[in-house]
């Protein structure tokens, strides 16, 4: 390369100058010629302090890391057999979970002879995704692996109309009563 486009340390385009040239311009500044742009005509060259460069880019790049959101998938394990309660228990942690922001994986494990009757499974997942409809979206369509079987869930978008409220019950406010003086009770005199 017999010519580059230098740009100053301040910033400032030099302009088209010899390759030696602007390497003498470096060890004028005593800082380091990089090559920004190779495959711009003529390639563009840099005057700064390449280990200063380096640094800030590299923290650069740890706070765009810190800074990234990470999905977090949570699982629920469920048997078939479940009594009622339990499963609102758990589906109520579902819920929490994916307005969190959370993935959720619903896991049903068979045991035994429960292997032989995976429609019980199924009508309860079937059952668990209608409940959950208003607040989860399938990702990943039911799947047996091994003795379990497995769906993943996605919490739903914020729709763009809020829905309307319904109406909340609203108790007037009651102030709370000033703390009343306490007077020493007197003892009636023994006669």
């Amino acid at each position: 390369m017999r010519e580059v486009r230098l740009i100053a340390a301040g910033g400032e385009q030099v302009g088209i100058v010899p390759t030696q040239q602007a390497l003498e311009a470096a060890i004028e500044a005593e800082l380091d010629l990089v090559e920004v742009s190779p495959e711009a005509k003529p390639p563009v060259c840099k005057i700064m302090d390449y280990g200063k460069y380096k640094y800030s880019s590299e923290k650069k790049e740890k706070e765009a890391r810190k800074k990234a959101h990470t999905v977090v998938t949570k699982e629920i394990k469920i048997r078939p057999k479940i009594d009622k309660h339990d499963l609102e228990v758990k589906l109520k942690h579902v819920r929490e979970f994916l307005n969190v922001g959370h993935k959720v994986r619903m896991v049903i494990t068979y045991r035994g002879r429960e292997m032989a009757h995976q429609e019980f499974g199924r009508d309860l997942l079937t059952r668990s995704l209608a409940v959950l409809d208003d607040c989860a979206v399938l990702e990943q369509h039911a799947k047996m692996e091994g003795n379990n079987l497995a769906v993943l869930l996605g919490g739903k978008a914020p729709s763009a109309k809020p829905k309307p409220a319904k109406e909340a019950v609203v108790e007037p406010k009651v102030e709370k009563a000033k703390e009343k003086e306490v007077v020493p009770a007197t003892r009636p005199k023994a006669e």
